[in-house]
């Protein structure tokens, strides 16, 4: 069992690290503020080769096994001070392009994946609708057959990067009476696309720089070949896919735990109080200490999961303990930062009360914390 990273992944760490420091991150500040999101930064990213990191060659992408894609997303998110932007190329990765990467016919995949890997088409994901969230089965929206197509119909909430995307993978019953597990398909739609309206921006009270939105289509004419997948197989294709946003998506949650352990350590030394650097006293130093367990247990979660999708195993239990450890340390060490900082950490002339912001939502997207639970118990055995 071989726990250090191969000389290539070293390398390629540093690489990510260095890129995202001096190129991003810079106006992290005035993004949050304004809540606007960074097309530079999303430029540089593109130029970089992050928005093509997981996928095939043929594509434009970089091909990168899974271990790789974890290590390099962590990096990212180290050393990119933008929890926003870092969460929109997420979401853009592995909430859409990843679906029609492995999901997708040769013909969609030709069609629409060089736009995402260049960054010319920002991605989003639909199935989140206003009365619909854990529960995906319970989707309204419709796409009605018509001729060789369908008319979509529906308004999905709290879309992230939505007023922004140029493409959205959206989730819609094609047989709304049917069997539950056969209710949803899937659709590739571009934003341009008549009856596509961005109805509302949402604010919200961190990852500010990325964008959410509630997005309507309304009889929407989608031909069959942007169906993705089979019909009816929406579910399927959801479940199997969510591996990935689970398990690659928290890589960030990861880098920026070791981020904010970091600036504590660097402020506990250097802040002085009754004579000595406040790291010299128990309730600073076991504080970081803690940050310290958390960030590696959080770090050997997301390698296995790495790990597992490389050699070709499913990771559903890890993905889920992988999402709910590391999206709950994450809070945590941010909450634990604030208090080392004290009112340093509370006013927003330092990055500390942003970090504990953009920290809680983590808990909530993909599947809250209750409902990680309810899988890891469900795949321990525990009947439901």
């Amino acid at each position: 069992m071989e726990f250090s990273l191969s000389p290539e992944q070293r390398d390629l760490r540093q690489q990510v690290v260095e890129f995202a420091r001096t190129r991003l991150g810079g106006d992290a500040a005035a993004h949050d503020r304004t809540a606007t999101f960074d097309r530079a930064g999303w430029a540089e990213c593109a130029r970089f080769g992050v928005l093509g990191w997981p996928l095939p060659k043929e594509y434009g992408g970089g091909d990168l096994d899974p271990l790789s894609c974890v290590i390099a997303f962590e990096a990212l998110a180290y050393g990119c001070a933008d929890n926003g932007l870092v969460f929109a190329v997420n979401n853009h990765v592995w909430a859409c392009a990843i679906y029609i990467a492995k999901h997708g016919t040769e013909e969609q995949k030709r069609r629409f994946l060089p736009a995402l890997v260049d960054g010319s088409a920002v991605g989003a994901h639909a199935l989140t609708e206003t009365e619909v969230g854990s529960d995906a089965l319970s989707v309204q929206a419709t796409a009605v057959r018509d001729g060789t197509g369908y008319v979509l119909s529906g308004t999905k909430s709290f879309i992230s990067n939505g007023p922004v995307a140029d493409l959205f993978v959206v989730f819609a019953a094609t047989e709304p009476g049917g069997p539950p597990h056969r209710r949803l398909s899937a659709f590739i739609v571009p934003a341009a696309t008549p009856g596509v309206t961005v109805v509302r921006e949402i604010g919200k009270a961190g990852l500010r720089a990325t964008p959410m939105g509630e997005i309507r289509f309304d009889g929407c004419a989608i031909p069959a070949e942007q169906r993705l997948g089979p019909e009816g197989g929406g579910y399927q294709l959801f479940t199997s896919t969510m591996e990935y946003e689970r398990g690659f998506m928290f890589a960030a949650q990861v880098g920026g735990q070791q981020r904010i352990m970091e600036r504590s350590i660097a402020y506990a030394a250097d802040r002085r109080q009754f004579g000595r650097p406040i790291a010299g006293f128990q309730a600073v130093s076991h504080r970081i200490a803690d940050m310290r367990l958390r960030l590696e247990l959080s770090r050997l979660l997301l390698y296995k999961v790495g790990w597992l999708k490389r050699e070709g195993r499913l990771a559903l239990l890890e993905t889920a303990m992988l999402k709910l450890f590391a999206s709950e340390s994450h809070v945590e060490t941010a909450l634990s930062a604030m208090q080392v900082h004290g009112a340093r950490g509370y006013v927003t002339d330092l990055p500390v009360e942003r970090e504990v912001r953009d920290a809680l939502a983590g808990t909530i997207y993909g599947g809250t914390s209750e409902i990680q639970r309810n899988i890891i118990a469900s795949l321990v055995g525990l009947p439901s």
